[in-house]
């Protein structure tokens, strides 16, 4: 096969022969494409001339697909769709669109509605990469602070000057044990007994922590990276700590996990959202995504 050929292959060609493919009549994919019908004959029989290659069998009343014409045509479909994308590219790359996007994950996210979101968006702009990472505790501010990333999902702060923030929905940090892990009921719990029990905290991401998060002083403590792993310690009696309430629903329900709530473990309600940072430039496609984060509040299960 001459290799120079194959260069010379014309887009309707290949349009041509995927019409004729999936209709199996050259009139009706004349009809499809807009196209009469011997031009239609007459791009297949140059594409099967290029390639060197009969695509279609035409003794029948039909024509059909020969074997090669059938795998042949399946690349045929591939490259179509990724000529689409790389169109769509071009013109978002022409109208200033981002060509990537930095997004941070917190620890405190529910994962699954908001990689979802993020799937659907991004599946519509194939112009823009998105750059996904996962910060803790005051990691994800820090983050959108600095520059090093476009917007963050986690714990919000309306006072925090420097951020623009949308919250979408509020969450309870409940303190959690193992059954049996404190010899005594949560109301007779005191700060010598927490102290002398290991305590399961996040290791917080952020350069420059300078806050504590429920930290017992003077307790033994594992530090995990996320809440993911935080919940298997103390499932298995090796500490306790703080977790979202979501995460803890069915292990209270079957009392697997107890609710140690009390006066000096009081636990904490948090608002989660999306924040960018205050009057930063930013392109229209973080506008677009900041847009549809937003709106998730419309449909999480916010709590009052």
């Amino acid at each position: 096969m001459n290799m120079n050929n194959l260069t010379g292959m014309k887009i309707g060609d290949l349009r041509a022969f995927d019409a004729v493919a999936q209709t199996l009549s050259f009139a009706e994919a004349g009809r499809r494409l807009g196209r009469s019908h011997p031009s239609v004959f007459a791009a297949v029989g140059r594409l099967e001339a290029q390639l060197g290659l009969q695509l279609l069998d035409r003794r029948g009343y039909r024509s059909k697909l020969t074997e090669a014409g059938e795998t042949f045509h399946a690349h045929v479909v591939h490259a179509l769709h990724r000529l689409e994308s790389l169109v769509q590219i071009a013109e978002e790359l022409r109208t200033g669109r981002e060509p990537s996007l930095t997004v941070v994950l917190g620890d405190l996210t529910r994962r699954k509605i908001v990689l979802d979101r993020l799937a659907r968006f991004f599946s519509d702009c194939p112009g823009t990469q998105l750059n996904l990472d996962y910060e803790a505790v005051a990691g994800p501010s820090e983050r959108v602070r600095t520059g090093s990333a476009d917007l963050a999902i986690h714990r919000v702060d309306d006072v925090d000057l420097d951020l623009e923030v949308l919250p979408f929905e509020r969450i309870d940090l409940v303190p959690v044990a193992a059954a049996g892990f404190f010899d005594v009921a949560p109301d007779r719990l005191t700060v010598e007994i927490l102290r002398s029990r290991a305590q399961c905290v996040i290791r917080d991401t952020a350069k420059a922590a300078d806050q504590d998060f429920f930290l017992v002083e003077g307790a033994p403590r594992c530090t995990v990276p996320d809440h993911g792993m935080k919940k298997d310690l103390i499932l298995q009696g090796l500490a306790w700590g703080h977790l979202p309430d979501f995460m803890v629903v069915r292990e209270l329900k079957e009392g697997l996990l107890v609710d140690i709530r009390c006066d000096i473990l009081p636990g904490r309600r948090e608002t989660i959202g999306v924040m960018r940072k205050r009057g930063a430039r930013r392109g229209p496609v973080a506008e677009e995504l900041w847009q549809a984060l937003g709106g998730l509040a419309n449909g999480s299960k916010a709590k009052g």
